[in-house]
């Protein structure tokens, strides 16, 4: 779970950015996301590799 500590006289947008931040870096939002649909295995396999082959051509443009 994400939480954010408030000390007395914090700001709510410093907060609330301190909020976000952290919901980014924990992968909450890509992790709900991906099971917004149900995906076929066939599909995550196809998904997978597609992924894979992205990365390594940019790993290769390097």
């Amino acid at each position: 779970m994400v939480e954010v500590q408030l000390a007395e006289g914090d700001r709510i947008e410093w907060a609330l950015k301190a909020f976000k931040r952290k919901v980014m870096r924990s992968g909450i939002l890509k992790d709900l996301r991906s099971r917004r649909h149900y995906v076929k295995p066939s599909e995550a396999r196809q998904l997978k590799s597609a992924a894979a082959r992205r990365r390594e051509r940019s790993r290769s443009k390097r």
